[in-house]
């Protein structure tokens, strides 16, 4: 791929601020200690999959908090706020990046979450993409270690050589996630898409959706 083509998934979004101080901060510290960059990200991943808890319940709509630099305020996120900061750690060391979303079902939700929706697909489920070995490929920085264990499902691991975006089975053989529809990629959250599909699968919600900042699922 030729140098132009990259620099929309090298330059600062605004969600995928890799110009924020903090942003920065963080990339460089928790990449730090190696030369390689498929160590680099290897360690990006890992602090961001597992250092803030997966958390479905407490959504942040607002453009403000969506930011990959808000979540650096807090100790949990959900898929498309990990993501997105995951792909902002490696645009700040160099790693060309964006983002994917789809919907998805998951055959194990948890009835609160279900009931909630009143589906069980969650739409626009967010995943990275990075352009590494000559390629781009799929991570997703989402589900932290802990929780995959409660849910008996193996984490996803890092995988430099090709995609890790697929948890379709559990440990026991039954299907967990699958994917339904592919809304492509992004260089950075396409705002305005994500908030109509929502609104568009969950039209019960779409008054909480559009006024609040945090929306809580009890």
């Amino acid at each position: 791929m030729k140098h132009e083509q990259f620099s929309q998934y090298l330059q600062p979004g605004e969600f995928i601020n890799s110009d924020n101080p903090n942003v920065q901060k963080f990339a460089k510290i928790v990449s730090s200690g190696t030369q390689d960059d498929k160590q680099k990200v290897k360690f990006l991943y890992y602090a961001i999959r597992d250092g803030f808890r997966y958390d479905p319940f407490r959504l942040h709509f607002s453009k403000k908090e969506m930011k990959a630099s808000s979540l650096l305020k807090r100790d949990y996120g959900y898929c498309i706020e990990k993501s997105c900061l995951f792909a902002a750690a490696c645009r700040v060391i160099g790693i060309p990046s964006r983002l994917g979303f789809a919907n998805v079902r998951n055959h194990i939700g948890t009835a609160k979450l279900e009931a909630v929706l009143k589906s069980d697909v969650l739409v626009f489920h967010g995943y990275a993409e990075i352009y590494l070995n000559d390629k781009w490929i799929q991570v997703t920085p989402v589900f932290n270690r802990e929780l995959c264990e409660k849910l008996n499902v193996k984490p996803l691991e890092f995988n430099p050589d090709g995609d890790s975006i697929f948890q379709e089975y559990d440990e026991s053989g039954s299907k967990f996630m699958e994917y339904l529809h592919q809304y492509g990629h992004f260089a950075d959250i396409p705002y305005e898409l994500f908030m109509s599909e929502l609104t568009r699968h969950y039209p019960h919600l779409a008054s909480q959706i559009q006024e609040r900042d945090v929306f809580y699922i009890k």
